[in-house]
């Protein structure tokens, strides 16, 4: 299979993998010197609980499965945004720019008026799924722009019109469009006063003197003309975990010297000061107290526990009902001030939660503010590589603090939430078989990474992956802490499956753990220096049971070709792949079968690592290069007559087993038949430290060759299992790279395939690979049933139909996870081709380059859909004008959950700072040099399977 090594062209690649891992270690020598790694290192050590406090609130849990107790599982409807104000959550609390402890016992959220709206602003108001053209939808701006990963500093902005707020026109508007129809969005709706700038820049900034001491500084910027009212609001409230018990009794915060005060068995006793001025001048500040209870009568018509319930002070703000909040105390309390600001002037509230009751509590304020977003600045310039400049820093930034706003407290227990509270109704009993009844085991309590804050405020196993491994290019210990979580028995089923999000556990998610785990592992030893065995040990043993479940259950009949469901990509088949076939037979999936040979495959990569430190792992080595083998074969010629490589197409496909046992092949060019060439990795063959980490300060650097050992035990699997001579999962020898490699896809089909891939008329965009080809834009894929013609156009954008909610679209836009993904095979495979595989680049240019060249390439891309061009625009801002321009707008980066398939304007959720923050790994390695000195290459990603 593979050309005579060359050795000048294998130490280059060996060089180019070098020079990846020393970007990492130059940057973990770097943060070594910041009071931030400082912290994070106490943390660690349990010197401190630099993390107990953070930015930890949802956005949103109204809407949610843990607060729906109905029969029918409309969790939309059972618990709406009209209701959050006046309803107590049962499990998790939410707000705006929110901030809580680890357990969620005390949060704090702001609270805004305009003076018009006929509600305060407390939440983020958006569409539900039923609402909104394209599904749920939120309907606010709001952007993180800074956060650390002790949440020693962080800040956001929200903007807050100075007119009423079109709640009922922004859902009117959006029910009347189709889903051809673009959303209708906030923009749209108030778009002269936008343009007039008739809104407050709300900055909110978090400081801490220390772990429990916390610093507020909240700053309303009037960007208007004119003077605008505007009263601020500063709340505090305990989570509701009082009512749901017999004779449980909810603490409270009452008035104290210069403040309010607080006690809490777990928090101990807490004060809380407020002040605030207008443009310099102090203006009053007055506490009001209700009970964050639920408002019976305002919601069901029925007796109230209290006077004082959730929204009352809502009711004493906005309609002057002072009889509906205390002036004394309460399980709830908020800080409010009121001022006329002036066009271009700054309404401040300064906020102190002190441990101790303090005479001066402000003195340190604005110090410790400035003070901690230096060292932020200190910790992010030793993050980045040198070589960014300021716009792609900025890009970086926003992206990694998103992701760690992202960081929220989830509580869920099935059990208990099946069953029902004591002091409340029994629920339905249709519950018992109904929605997630079958993981009763589930019990979850953590501050954990969401997909996005508002529109995905629960996690998604597959999603937590790609978070995980851009997480850990600032807070390794709280990736692996994710990730330990998902794989431990308060999550993973007992049977090994692992949830997939709370509106069905049982989904099949994509099983990405095993490669996250690996990409962690190599960041965290990268970077410190410190391979962590023990961790890797641990995932390895929680894996071993999720592939089992894998290859007992997603295996339909049992010849080794795997289905699994939607897989993560909603709409990209041309069949709903979570439901029955209409030809009838079941499907067997490219995506789902090649999902199971890449997990083995990372698996047998974390077991030869692991074999290094124990010689326990040689049988589970062989034993997952067994498995990868058995699935690439299948993958490479197909079993009894049914095959997954579709010849005409020079693509992988579906295939549908009639009950026949005759199959038909599904010849569609889109990004789930591109799972086969991301099952590879590249080992290097020649004696050295192993999968990068030079620098360890263990022995590992005197062990013998990874590459080595794994071709000894290549060479086991063959002497056993002679038919796989021969087979691409199995490499003969070294390649031209210096590497070994382990793969699915034949050279002649890698070819094939990234014709079809590179081809800008296909799937190759402005701003990286698309989900579905684009040749199906003006000619749709079409299959036929009968005489019913089912096709699959391309959409660019957003979902033209409702298919799974129809709020994300695999139908052409572009979507990072996977292109992050591709971009790393790529290099595994120039590892192992080196100089002797080019490709046209792009199809139809006539210019043929190198592999890693393409992955370059193909990486600059996906950054240019967030940094400004050379005509200052961001492609994510689409054709907004405003937004490009606005100096108040234009530095604030949106970070979307997929993005146009022709340019790269973002579409579906517009927080997804969770996978979309992995533009942050690829802007690390934009500090890396192509192999040839003289060139100047793209960044590029991690090659962690190299």
């Amino acid at each position: 299979m593979a050309p005579d090594p060359q050795s000048g062209a294998a130490s280059a690649r060996s060089g180019a993998a070098e020079r990846r891992a020393q970007i990492l270690h130059e940057s973990g020598e770097r943060r070594r010197a910041t009071a931030e790694q400082r912290r994070l290192d106490d943390a660690e050590a349990g010197r401190a609980h630099w993390q107990r406090w953070g930015t930890y609130l949802s956005e949103r849990a109204w809407g949610t499965v843990r607060e729906d107790y109905s029969a029918d599982g409309d969790a939309w409807n059972y618990f709406p945004y009209d209701a959050a104000r006046s309803r107590a959550y049962r499990w998790n609390e939410d707000g705006l720019a929110g901030w809580c402890d680890s357990r969620q016992i005390l949060c704090f959220g702001l609270g805004l008026w305009n003076g018009v709206d006929h509600h305060l602003k407390e939440r983020p108001f958006g569409l539900t799924n039923e609402q909104g053209n394209h599904g749920e939808d939120v309907k606010e701006y709001w952007f993180y722009t800074d956060n650390t990963p002790t949440h020693s500093y962080a800040s956001m902005v929200y903007k807050y019109p100075q007119v009423a707020f079109p709640y009922d026109d922004l859902v009117a508007t959006n029910a009347q469009r189709s889903t051809a129809e673009p959303e209708y969005e906030l923009f749209d709706a108030l778009a002269d006063d936008w343009l007039a700038n008739r809104y407050f820049d709300i900055q909110v900034e978090y400081a801490k003197v220390d772990p429990e001491d916390l610093c507020v500084r909240i700053t309303a910027t009037n960007r208007a003309a004119e003077a605008a009212e505007l009263h601020l609001l500063w709340q505090a409230w305990y989570r509701n975990t009082w009512s749901w018990e017999e004779d449980s009794e909810a603490p409270f915060i009452g008035l104290a010297k210069g403040g309010v005060s607080t006690e809490h068995p777990e928090l101990g006793r807490r004060w809380l000061y407020a002040k605030a001025d207008n443009d310099g001048t102090p203006i009053d500040v007055h506490w009001l107290f209700c009970e964050n209870e639920t408002n019976n009568q305002t919601l069901f018509g029925t007796q109230n526990a209290g006077p004082y319930c959730k929204d009352g002070i809502n009711d004493a703000v906005v309609d002057g009902r002072h009889e509906r909040a205390n002036d004394g105390s309460g399980s709830k309390a908020a800080a409010v001030a009121r001022a006329t600001v002036a066009a271009g002037g700054e309404f401040t509230m300064w906020v102190r939660f002190s441990p101790a009751e303090l005479d001066e509590p402000f003195t340190q304020v604005p110090e410790t503010l400035e003070t901690r977003r230096a060292e932020a600045d200190e910790f992010y310039a030793a993050v980045a590589p040198a070589g960014l400049d300021a716009d792609q820093s900025l890009v970086q930034r926003q992206a990694l603090a998103g992701l760690l706003w992202c960081k929220q407290f989830y509580n869920y227990h099935v059990t208990r939430w099946l069953q029902g509270d004591p002091t409340g109704p029994p629920p339905p009993p249709e519950r018992w078989r109904g929605r997630n009844s079958n993981w009763k085991h589930i019990v979850n309590e953590d501050v954990l990474l969401m997909p996005d804050a508002w529109e995905y405020p629960w996690y998604a196993s597959w999603d937590m992956g790609f978070h995980c491994v851009t997480m850990a290019l600032i807070d390794p210990r709280f990736a692996k802490h994710q990730l330990n979580h998902m794989l431990s028995s308060l999550y993973q089923h007992p049977h090994g499956q692992l949830p997939a999000y709370e509106w069905n556990f049982s989904d099949t998610n994509p099983p990405v753990l095993a490669w996250a785990a690996w990409q962690v592992y190599i960041l965290d030893a990268e970077m410190s220096g410190t391979a962590d065995v023990n961790f890797l040990a641990k995932i390895f043993r929680g894996l071993i049971s999720s592939l089992t479940n894998w290859l007992t259950t997603e295996d339909p009949a049992g010849d080794d070709l795997f289905a699994g469901g939607f897989l993560g990509m909603d709409n990209i088949g041309i069949f709903n792949r979570d439901t029955p076939l209409p030809t009838g037979g079941h499907l067997v999936q490219s995506d789902g079968t090649a999902w199971v040979a890449h997990m083995a495959l990372q698996m047998a990569e974390m077991a030869l690592e692991l074999s290094r430190h124990s010689h326990g792992y040689t049988d589970m080595i062989e034993k997952m290069l067994l498995n990868f083998a058995i699935v690439s074969n299948v993958l490479e010629t197909g079993r009894d007559g049914v095959s997954l490589w579709n010849d005409d197409a020079g693509f992988y496909c579906d295939a549908i087993v009639h009950p026949d046992g005759s199959a038909t092949q599904l010849g569609v060019i889109s990004l789930q038949a591109v799972i086969p060439m991301l099952a590879c990795a590249a080992i290097p063959v020649e004696t050295g430290s192993g999968p990068g980490y030079a620098r360890t300060t263990d022995t590992v650097s005197t062990r013998e060759s990874l590459g080595a050992k794994a071709l000894q035990l290549r060479d086991r699997v063959l002497a056993h299992h002679p038919e796989f001579h021969g087979s691409v999962a199995l490499p003969a020898q070294e390649g031209a790279g210096g590497a070994m490699l382990f793969a699915v896809v034949r050279p002649e089909r890698l070819r094939r395939i990234l014709t079809h891939l590179l081809n800008p008329a296909e799937m190759l965009s402005d701003h990286g690979i698309r989900s579905l080809s684009a040749a199906y834009r003006d000619d749709p894929y079409t299959f036929w049933v009968g005489g019913d013609a089912r096709t699959l156009p391309y959409w660019p954008a957003e979902s033209g139909d409702r298919m799974f909610g129809g709020n994300s679209n695999w139908r052409g836009p572009v979507w990072l996870p996977i292109n992050l993904m591709v971009v790393q095979s790529l290099l595994a495979y120039d590892s192992y081709f080196g100089d002797t595989f080019a490709v046209e680049y792009p199809t139809g240019s006539g210019v043929d380059v190198s592999l890693a060249e393409v992955a370059n390439d193909i990486s600059t891309r996906l950054v240019s859909l967030f940094t400004r061009g050379d005509d200052g625009r961001r492609p994510v801002f689409g054709t907004n004008d405003y937004f490009q321009t606005d100096p108040h707008w234009r530095g604030l980066v949106p970070f979307y959950e997929y993005f146009d398939g022709d340019d790269g304007h973002g579409c579906g959720a517009s927080h997804q700072t969770g996978w979309t923050a992995a533009v942050a790994l690829l802007l690390q390695f934009s500090g890396e040099r192509e192999i040839d000195p003289n060139t100047s290459p793209a960044p590029a990603p991690p090659a962690a399977a190299n």
